[in-house]
């Protein structure tokens, strides 16, 4: 069982960055796909970003974070990092990640073992 926590969140004006941390505990970690999801008030968790557990690992991005958000991963810490830069308002949410057997996948429901969220607030 994989168990995940997200860190970085917080107020940023627009324009700014954020680096987004999930940190996960045990060793069967590398052999997952992980992804970031967000949530605003009253709207469904959505899909962000995703990153696979092969060799040379391969990212995906929803299409209105392309360009400005990273994923990476460090197998050998355990973490995933999301890098978010040219922050919008629209960008506001409570952002998870989990895990997923399936590499590449945008179906939040083929992920597990979520973290509780960071707080991500883009306002001037």
């Amino acid at each position: 069982q994989v168990q995940l926590v997200e860190s970085g969140g917080g107020l940023v004006q627009p324009g700014g960055s954020l680096r987004l941390s999930c940190a996960a505990s045990g060793s069967i970690f590398s052999s997952y796909s992980v992804g970031w999801f967000r949530q605003a008030p009253g709207k469904e968790r959505e899909f962000v970003s995703s990153i696979t557990n092969w060799s040379g690992a391969s990212t995906y991005y929803t299409d209105s974070v392309k360009g400005r958000f990273t994923i990476s991963r460090d197998n050998a810490k355990n973490t995933v990092y999301l890098q978010m830069n040219s922050l919008k308002p629209e960008d506001t949410a409570v952002y998870y990640c989990a895990v997923s057997a399936v590499g590449g996948t945008r179906n939040v429901g083929l992920y597990g073992s979520w973290g509780q969220g960071t707080q991500v607030t883009v306002s001037s």
